[in-house]
């Protein structure tokens, strides 16, 4: 599999550090609001990552974190009167919701910042041994033009970083580059003791605390996020782990990966634009799996622009997967015995087409378009009667590629619909045995009306939903 580096601003074939296994980490959420759509992309597209991954017999570890202690927190506590960890533990809760929604899976550990404090001050301590930090008034900084490769990563020169740096200058500091590690404590504010006395740990200490605690000490395969976060955040990470002394000369990480933006009617998304939405608005109105199918029908270093007009073509996208896959069950309850060796052979191009499309820097746009022509060929396929043989195979594969990028997670959430729906259509089939017409008609209708299509076949009725609800899903 070849990935794009941004270390290296080029694709690089990716080879684990240890054989048959991954070590991957992506930034999760500060948990002080509900997630918006912009948040959604990297939480979609590096869960299909690791899928992927597992898809070809990779074990992949995969920790996601969650920053529950920060400015955003605290302010939000003041505001609702209340506490960080009241305020952080309910976003973490709806976070859990949204992920859940969007078909993703949780990661392997889950590790807060608050959980990591006695591994922090230790981290921090030996930064400051090995003189990349000093204290100032109870708070400690890294001296980040010490460490002579700062800026590896965003490909800027220092005077460029130091000129559009976005951490406020504290006085006293020793340099504007300069960032925090572990800030004094502030009246009101929670805090924690240290060798440096009351104090919280600085964001960017976090992540790279976290990492070394649940990854490992040989530094990590790929690490995952935003295009805004490359400076300074991830550029920050690199700084503190590769200066704390842990890694023996080894790189904090091989292969960075950074998803694109998502605008909103082509501009950026804003509160003051009046264009911020979050997951649960859009999911409130339109479900959440087309939010899903958004995020993997375009490469993901490239923009997104984010329009009703693109949400309802995702819906409608989607809705023709559901109506492939649920016909070629259909067909599979219908079909005879035989075998076609030359239909299995397309369908395993497919699988490979797909593929082929993953393996090239995470393609989830063709590597979509490969499943698309799938159902295609599928539904050409089950127009006529076929073997029962060739059919499951292709609902095999047909199900392992949507499986890999995430989608089609609602068809297992039918349960006791089924059983219904098949009373209704044979309540509907009595009707018109009994040329009573206007009943079946009105069932008909009354299912249409709740997502669920009725076609009449020659192989007899044969039903499918629609994308689900927000109510369903």
């Amino acid at each position: 599999m070849k990935v794009f580096n941004t270390l290296t601003r080029k694709k690089e074939e990716f080879v684990p550090i240890e054989p048959g296994k991954v070590k991957l980490y992506a930034c999760g959420p500060t948990v002080y609001n509900f997630i918006h759509i912009g948040n959604a992309r990297p939480l979609c597209l590096f869960d299909v990552l690791r899928r992927y991954l597992e898809y070809r017999g990779m074990e992949v570890t995969f920790v996601q974190n969650f920053t529950d202690i920060d400015d955003k927190i605290i302010k939000k506590a003041n505001e609702e009167g209340t506490d960080y960890k009241t305020v952080s533990e309910r976003y973490i809760a709806e976070y859990k919701t949204d992920a859940a929604g969007l078909g993703v899976r949780e990661a392997t550990i889950h590790p807060k910042a608050t959980e990591t404090i006695p591994e922090i001050i230790e981290l921090v301590r030996e930064i400051v041994d090995n003189g990349y930090g000093y204290v100032l008034d109870g708070s400690v900084y890294f001296r980040s033009r010490k460490f002579r490769e700062y800026g590896k990563l965003s490909h800027q020169p220092l005077e460029e970083l130091d000129a559009g740096n976005r951490i406020e200058l504290d006085a006293g500091k020793e340099d504007g580059l300069d960032f925090v590690l572990w800030k004094a404590a502030k009246p009101g504010e929670p805090s924690w003791e240290s060798p440096w006395g009351q104090g919280r740990p600085g964001w960017h200490i976090e992540c790279t605390a976290m990492i070394l605690k649940h990854l490992g000490e040989q530094g990590i395969d790929i690490h995952c996020g935003g295009q805004d976060l490359i400076f300074p955040h991830h550029e920050n990470e690199i700084a503190q782990g590769e200066c704390c002394g842990r890694l023996g000369g080894a790189p904090y990480a091989r292969y960075w990966m950074h998803n694109g933006f998502i605008n909103v009617d082509s501009r950026k998304m804003s509160k003051s634009l009046g264009n911020f939405f979050t997951v649960r608005d859009v999911a409130e109105k339109y479900g959440y799996e087309p939010i899903k199918f958004m995020m993997i029908q375009a490469h993901y270093r490239s923009p997104i622009n984010y329009t009703a007009e693109v949400i309802e073509q995702c819906k409608a996208g989607m809705e023709r997967l559901y109506t492939c896959r649920d016909n070629l069950d259909f067909a599979i309850e219908k079909a005879g015995e035989g075998e076609d060796p030359e239909f299995i052979a397309k369908v395993e191009a497919r699988r490979q087409q797909f593929v082929a499309a993953m393996e090239d820097d995470l393609n989830t746009a063709d590597g979509l378009a490969a499943v698309y022509e799938l159902a295609r060929d599928i539904n050409s396929y089950i127009a006529q009667p076929r073997g029962r043989e060739a059919l499951a195979e292709a609902a095999k594969v047909f199900d392992e590629l949507c499986g890999v990028l995430g989608i089609l997670y609602n068809r297992g959430k039918k349960g006791s619909l089924d059983e219904e729906i098949e009373g209704l259509i044979a309540r509907r089939q009595q009707a018109r045995k009994e040329k009573d017409f206007a009943l079946a008609d009105k069932i008909r209708d009354d299912l249409k009306a709740r997502g669920i299509v009725l076609e009449d076949t020659p192989q007899g009725v044969k039903w499918h939903t629609s994308v689900p609800s927000p109510a369903a899903g």
